[in-house]
């Protein structure tokens, strides 16, 4: 049987209201109160329903997605984590992919479906900035510089690249190459600018950077055009799978002939051969921010710009030169 208000009430012994203002947010319940009323609700496993809320507060408790593909890991990793995010906050999840016909079309479908607001992911994010998204549609955008017309939660991309870099070149390398990723993405932007930023601060010319597409393959055929290099930071971990395997073909050892290091740490990282080193994305951590920030927005609050902290992981793809 569902679950009903009077059924949390009665377990918490409050009024029915009290338990209607607890799930509406309101700010009118004291916190030791607050704290009964969604013990109860756990304990009872009460929800919700969707549709009466909706008709009281207007808001229809569903926010969107928006992204350009979801064949990346690192798209499905954050849709996984978006999910999971908005469903222990009691939202429903909209997913819109960018299609032929653009963003503004992805932001109509949304808000057909009457949405709440949004999260735009990775690369949709320049096509948001670029699209003038609609003013009445609350949004946060994961990798986008700043904007003050939306929320914006990013991974230091920057940081990351510099961590690899430096423990490529502690090692003793005497340069460190790039596999980039795409132009138009902020992600393979700002990992580039990291890896450059390390160089710089060890006295040493960039070498011109090989560019890929995400993807195991370009990964593969980039490799190629590294001829001689002994580190090479890989700016995803499909990449560098691509980059390991072309490196095997040509009979370069890894790490005994060349150091690999990637980005992301993806869930097989540490079952490639051999285990990457890589830098990895906390994709819980901003799937997690993406969600409160969109709720916050949703619910008044200002735009906010928040920063997840990525970790070098050091594994076997790395030796001392």
């Amino acid at each position: 049987m569902r679950v009903s208000m009077a059924d949390v009430a009665a377990r918490a012994g409050v009024s029915a209201q009290t338990v209607s203002r607890v799930a509406n947010g309101s700010p009118r319940v004291d916190p030791a109160t607050r704290a009964r009323v969604e013990k109860a609700m756990a304990d009872l496993g009460y929800r919700m329903h969707r549709a009466a809320r909706a008709l009281r507060t207007g808001q229809t408790s569903t926010i969107g997605l928006v992204v350009s593909t979801l064949a990346s890991v690192g798209n499905s990793r954050m849709l996984q984590a978006i999910s999971e995010a908005a469903a222990t906050r009691d939202y429903a999840l909209a997913v819109v992919t960018v299609g032929e016909r653009g963003i503004r079309e992805a932001f109509a479908r949304l808000r057909s479906q009457g949405v709440d607001g949004a999260v735009v992911l990775n690369e949709a994010t320049e096509l948001a900035r670029d699209a003038q998204p609609p003013a009445d549609l609350h949004l946060v955008v994961v990798d986008s510089p700043a904007d003050a017309r939306f929320s914006i939660v990013q991974t230091d991309h920057a940081g990351g690249a510099r961590a690899a870099t430096a423990h490529l070149l502690a090692l003793g390398h005497d340069t460190v190459h790039h596999l980039a990723g795409p132009r138009g993405s902020f992600a393979a932007a700002e990992r580039e600018r990291g890896w450059r930023e390390a160089l710089a601060d060890g006295g040493l010319v960039a070498p011109e950077p090989v560019r890929g597409d995400w993807t195991s393959a370009s990964g593969y055929s980039a490799v190629a055009g590294l001829t001689g290099a002994t580190a090479i930071f890989v700016a995803n971990d499909q990449m560098a799978l691509g980059a390991l395997r072309a490196l095997a073909d040509e009979g370069r050892g890894v790490p005994e002939d060349v150091s690999v290091v990637g980005f992301d740490d993806i869930a097989d990282a540490a079952e490639f051969r051999p285990p990457l080193t890589t830098v990895r994305q906390d994709f819980d951590a901003l799937g997690r921010r993406a969600v409160v920030a969109l709720i916050a927005a949703i619910e008044g609050g200002d735009p906010v710009a928040e920063t997840v902290p990525a970790t070098l992981v050091v594994r076997e793809s790395t030796a001392v030169r």
